[in-house]
C-alpha cells in the first residue's frame, strides 16, 4: 500500500518521462511537484528501495515496470473521474482537476473497472488526454499544435496542453471546446499570432493560445 505522496511522485515521473519510458532529472520532478530537490532525492531513493523507480545519480529516475503500472493506474483513475464529473455531475472542465486529484487515490480496483464500464470505456478525458486501459496501455492519437497549422487549412480541436483554470475559462469565453473546428485565416510572422475562424466568427489569438491547443487536420 503506497501513500498519496508516493503515488503522486510516480505519476509526476510518468508524465515527465513520456509515460515512464525515459529518465527524468530530480530538478524536473522538483519543479513538477513544487518542492525541493533534496526532498525529491529522498523520495526517489525510497521508491527505488521498493523497486518502483530505477535511479542513477546524475542520470535521473525512470519507472520500473511495476512503477509504470501503478502510475498508469493512478492516471487512469484521475481521468475516468474527470469524465464522470463532467458527463454526470455537471462539472465544467476547469473544475474537475482538483476533485479528481483526490479521487485518483481510491484503491478499489472493482470500483474503477465498474466506473470504466459505466462510462462505456472512454479513451480520452474532458481535456483530450488519453486514458490508460486496465492494462496501462494508451491509445495514441495523431495530433499537432494549432500553431503548426498553415493558412487556409482547417482542423479540429482534440485536446489542450494547458489545463489551468484561466486557460480553460478563456476557451469557454470564446466557445472553444473539444470538437470545435477552426480555419486558419492568417498568421503574423512578427509575433506568431493568428486569426482563426471559430463558429463562423473571426478570432485573433496569441502564440500562447495556439501553442496550447492540440488539433488534427480535417480530412
Amino acid at each position: 500500500m503506497l501513500s498519496l505522496s508516493e503515488e503522486n511522485y510516480l505519476k509526476a515521473i510518468y508524465h515527465l518521462g513520456k509515460f515512464g519510458a525515459v529518465s527524468v532529472s530530480t530538478s524536473a520532478v522538483a519543479q513538477q511537484m513544487d518542492t525541493k530537490a533534496s526532498s525529491v532525492t529522498d523520495m526517489i531513493k525510497k521508491l527505488s528501495e521498493k523497486d518502483l523507480v530505477s535511479y542513477r545519480k546524475y542520470q535521473g529516475a525512470k519507472l520500473t515496470n511495476e512503477g509504470r503500472k501503478i502510475a498508469a493506474s493512478v492516471v487512469r483513475k484521475h481521468r475516468l473521474w474527470e469524465v464522470f464529473l463532467v458527463e454526470h455531475l455537471n462539472f465544467s472542465w476547469d473544475e474537475v482537476h482538483d476533485v479528481a486529484e483526490q479521487l485518483e487515490h481510491i484503491k478499489s480496483e472493482k470500483l474503477i473497472n465498474q466506473l470504466d464500464a459505466f462510462l462505456e470505456f472512454p479513451t480520452h478525458d474532458p481535456h483530450g488526454d488519453p486514458i490508460p486501459d486496465k492494462d496501462g496501455q494508451i491509445k495514441k492519437t495523431e495530433k499537432v499544435l494549432l500553431s503548426q497549422i498553415q493558412e487556409s487549412e482547417t482542423c479540429m480541436c482534440i485536446g489542450v496542453k494547458d489545463t489551468s483554470k484561466d486557460f480553460l475559462k478563456y476557451l469557454d469565453k470564446h466557445r472553444i471546446a473539444l470538437g470545435t473546428s477552426f480555419k486558419v485565416l492568417s498568421k503574423e510572422s512578427f509575433d506568431e499570432s493568428m486569426t482563426i475562424e471559430v463558429n463562423a466568427v473571426p478570432l485573433s489569438i496569441s502564440k500562447a493560445v495556439s501553442n496550447n491547443l492540440y488539433v488534427k487536420l480535417s480530412e
